[in-house]
């Protein structure tokens, strides 16, 4: 039997709107539309691709006639995407001022990351980060152990 590879993984986010899903990624996180489908006469998105970074984000707009809904209508999401960026106190920023919810404000934390987390106005949540140094997988493991004990 052989393996079949994998050669990418992409966020296909359901939204509740995404013409204006679409504007305010743009505005924040610099994204840019590489392919969008537009439903004659209804102006739903049956597809779009956008670029942020050198990530691709896929989405839609909610068909819930075929069971495609985003979390607005699920009444939150459980999922998180991770964007990791020069600088996640000024995204956070920009996100907030855009309309977005500030869930966790940036902290430094113990894998060497400075992050923050936000909803966007569409339900989906965003994990952005930055670096602040280097740690090791059994540093990483070892401060993770003291956090989860309590110090």
């Amino acid at each position: 039997m052989s393996e079949q590879a994998i050669h990418e993984v992409f966020a296909y986010l359901r939204v509740r709107n995404a013409a204006e899903a679409i504007d305010y990624y743009q505005r924040v996180f610099g994204a840019r539309v590489r392919l969008r489908l537009d439903e004659k006469g209804t102006g739903r998105i049956g597809h779009a691709e956008l670029e942020i970074g050198p990530g691709l984000v896929m989405l839609a707009d909610e068909y819930p006639e075929h069971g495609i809904v985003g979390p607005q209508s699920l009444g939150g999401t459980s999922v998180s995407i991770h964007l990791h960026a020069d600088d996640a106190d000024a995204i956070l920023a920009k996100a907030v001022a855009a309309g977005g919810t500030l869930l966790r404000p940036a902290t430094d934390m113990f894998y060497g990351e400075r992050s923050g987390t936000v909803r966007d106005p569409f339900g989906h949540e965003w994990l952005v980060g930055h670096s602040i140094e280097q740690v090791s997988g059994a540093e990483m493991q070892r401060r993770y152990d003291a956090l989860m004990d309590g110090g």
